[in-house]
């Protein structure tokens, strides 16, 4: 009889490593057919997913190409999660958006938060 390799639900797993903050989001993002398991597409938050698998799915703004050095048994601490995986392409460090002036947003901008929106189209055209 052969062995068969361990495997654990590809939604739990990212809820274990603690990519997402909720199981049923991690299933939204695999039912959604954004992830991939080996370069293969998966749509079932049931699919079976094992340590080596490399997964490609989206977070936030980024791409993250993730591969699993470990199943988890339990949703841990931070330090925990980050031992079931290891990260093939890094997230990049925002670049700096040129970002409006402050403004609370109570009532009218004054005459300096003018100035500032002005200054910063000039900014942005040159």
């Amino acid at each position: 009889m052969a062995e068969t390799a361990e495997k654990i639900r590809i939604d739990k797993w990212l809820w274990h490593a603690r990519f997402f903050k909720t199981r049923s989001l991690s299933a939204k993002v695999v039912s959604a057919g954004k992830c991939r398991v080996n370069g293969m597409p998966v749509s079932k938050p049931a699919y079976g997913v094992s340590a080596g698998d490399v997964l490609t799915f989206p977070q936030n703004d980024d791409i993250r190409v993730i591969k699993l050095v470990a199943l988890g048994t339990r949703r841990g601490s931070a330090p925990e999660a980050q031992a079931l995986y290891s990260d093939l392409d890094p997230p990049k460090p925002k670049e700096k958006s040129v970002a409006a002036p402050r403004f609370d947003g109570g009532g009218r901008p004054g005459k300096r938060d003018r100035r500032e929106l002005e200054k910063l189209r000039r900014d942005v055209l040159e």
